[in-house]
């Protein structure tokens, strides 16, 4: 996304199309997981009223569910959707992969870009 290789979105849980922490796709990803969130609480709440219950835990699948802060791979569709709904969660822009651009301006992902808090 900012000319420099990806990075890990997140291993716990473990997210991504391919299941490996990065927002990376393929022609097969119908999706399009590339956008890396910040989640928050507000997000879970809509991807639920969207038919998509991140927070649920599901242990068959290895997947212990979603909580505020948790970093995770989001469609480039829902954002743009959770965003003209005034939903967005922050992006984690060196996590997100550059084929999101195909859908979302980039000057729209800077302004939602997460800033990790200084360390003390």
């Amino acid at each position: 996304m900012l000319g420099q290789p990806l990075v890990v979105c997140g291993c716990e849980p473990m997210t991504g199309w391919f299941r490996d922490g990065h927002c990376r796709t393929d022609p097969s990803d119908h999706g399009r997981h590339s956008v890396c969130c910040v989640i928050t609480d507000l997000f879970l709440r809509y991807s639920l009223s969207q038919g998509n219950d991140l927070s649920t835990p599901r242990p068959a699948y290895g997947f212990a569910g979603l909580k505020a802060g948790d970093h995770w791979c989001v469609c480039a569709a829902r954002w743009l959707e959770a965003h003209d709904d005034g939903v967005a969660p922050p992006v984690r822009l060196e996590a997100t992969e550059v084929s999101s651009l195909e859908l979302i301006p980039l000057e729209l992902l800077q302004s939602f870009a997460h800033s990790p808090s200084p360390q003390s």
